[in-house]
């Protein structure tokens, strides 16, 4: 079977990709739309605390890294790197949202937002500062060899991949819908002031969501410098997408992250087989859909369109 002229195991093969390059869109959309969805604005400092949290896994792990003492040590180093990942996100995150956020809660949405980009500029900078500008390896915990299925060959770590970001994206689905926690995170998306009227600690509330956001790009960074490296911008271009792909889905819109991280993922990998565009360029396609969506349907494929007063 041919599909636009191409062959069936190419396909697969593409298909792979795409999934794999979707999975981490949308672990890093799932914070740009959780913060959205409470305080509705943009934390363009993300794709930065997504950074520092991967170096400081990348620290851990290249300390402790010790191939000869076998497969087991070593990806357990890695798993515990992944947590130590996910908390210094997570800390890093809340610290921002106290720090930077919190006394910008009343005032004019462009404060927080320009706050927001402040904070990104300077944590690259300090991560260029400390860290150095020149990237380092982050070691695979396994052997990486490509295996062949149906003609198309995927390696551990794109199933690694998949299998993370699928947990991860059904285990937050699961906490949001079922957990009194859940219950509360939503409840003060929908109304803060009445929220807190019902008892509900809103600042606690919006400190654990920076808290899981954070944490989720963490190990998206983890997974990406795998496949790369680390440096101190590797955010940034990754935080452009993800945000494109929360508002592809609907921003604010749990489903609608990870639907968007999907998406784009898979319309990278074909758009540049499809339309031939060089390999270089393929980050136009990111940013065109996104004109498309705004033009077509601002609010995002699973939003309701709703008006609001200015």
């Amino acid at each position: 079977m041919n599909l636009f002229n191409i062959p069936s195991n190419e396909l697969l093969q593409h298909l792979i990709n795409g999934l794999t390059l979707g999975a981490i869109y949308s672990l890093i959309a799932l914070g740009y739309t959780m913060v959205y969805g409470i305080l509705k604005f943009i934390n363009f400092a993300h794709g930065e605390i997504l950074m520092a949290g991967t170096y400081a896994g990348y620290y851990f792990y290249f300390f402790l890294y010790d191939p000869s003492k076998g497969a087991a040590y070593t990806i357990g180093i890695f798993i515990a790197a992944l947590f130590i990942a996910m908390i210094a996100s997570a800390f890093l995150g809340v610290l921002i949202e106290k720090i930077a956020y919190k006394p910008l809660r009343k005032a004019p949405r462009l404060a927080p937002l320009l706050s927001a980009i402040g904070v990104s500029i300077i944590l690259a900078n300090l991560a260029a500062m400390f860290f150095g500008t020149k990237s380092k390896k982050f070691e695979y915990p396994f052997d990486n060899s490509s295996m062949q299925i149906g003609g198309s060959s995927i390696t551990p770590n794109q199933i690694m991949i998949l299998a993370v970001g699928l947990i991860m994206m059904t285990g937050l689905k699961l906490f949001v819908d079922r957990s009194r926690l859940g219950k509360a995170m939503r409840a003060t998306s929908q109304n803060q002031p009445v929220a807190a009227l019902m008892g509900i600690n809103v600042n606690l509330i919006i400190s654990m969501t920076f808290a899981i956001g954070s944490a989720l790009a963490a190990v998206a960074g983890v997974l990406i410098a795998l496949e790369y490296k680390v440096y101190p911008t590797m955010g940034t271009m990754a935080g452009l997408k993800a945000f494109i792909a929360a508002v592809v889905g609907g921003i604010g819109n749990i489903s609608g992250a990870m639907l968007g991280g999907i998406l784009l993922g898979l319309l990278e990998t074909f758009g540049v087989v499809i339309l031939g565009i060089p390999q270089g360029l393929k980050d136009t396609i990111a940013f065109s859909v996104l004109i498309l969506i705004l033009l077509l349907r601002p609010s995002g494929i699973l939003m309701k369109n709703i008006r609001e007063k200015v």
